[in-house]
């Protein structure tokens, strides 16, 4: 059993993003796992469109959880941008990821510029340094958000909800 604060997981699990241009803007996600195909569709839309808004180059960060983290990660994609995955833990793929989703997983962690692992098994600690360290690596969040409970215990839209 691994205890640990949080500022200690961070610090330890974490990369600073020094290598990056100081003027690449770092945008993070999170959003719900379950989308209906429509929402997808529509999602996916819209992140493409924001990024291609963006003034700035873009660097995107992403926990690739199915629903709006890969949507995002497919976007950056088709914008050609970069992004960095904050996975919870090394066994998240096994424990977490649908098997019909795994092929789409495992092709949208290939791409990705960096992978790093939140914690050492997954669970509601995992998954939290996991959405602390996204929101820590990151200069904007985008948030798709139905005003719905999370599926898990912690969610990072919690952060912004009134």
């Amino acid at each position: 059993v691994m205890t640990a604060t949080l500022p200690e997981l961070l610090d330890a699990t974490w990369h600073d993003h020094r290598d990056l241009d100081p003027d690449v803007v770092r945008i993070g996600v999170t959003g719900h796992v379950r989308l209906t195909v429509r929402s997808r569709r529509l999602i996916g839309a819209a992140l493409r469109a924001a990024l291609r808004e963006e003034t700035r180059p873009v660097h995107g960060i992403t926990c690739l959880a199915p629903g709006a983290d890969q949507l995002f990660a497919k976007a950056l994609i088709a914008e050609n941008l970069s992004y960095d995955v904050v996975l919870p833990a090394p066994d998240y793929r096994e424990r977490e990821i649908p098997p019909a989703n795994r092929r789409t997983f495992d092709r949208l962690l290939r791409r990705a510029r960096r992978v790093s692992h939140a914690y050492v098994t997954t669970g509601e600690l995992a998954y939290e340094a996991a959405g602390l360290s996204m929101l820590d690596a990151s200069d904007r969040l985008i948030v798709n958000d139905d005003g719905q409970p999370s599926v898990r215990g912690f969610a990072v839209v919690e952060f912004f909800r009134p």
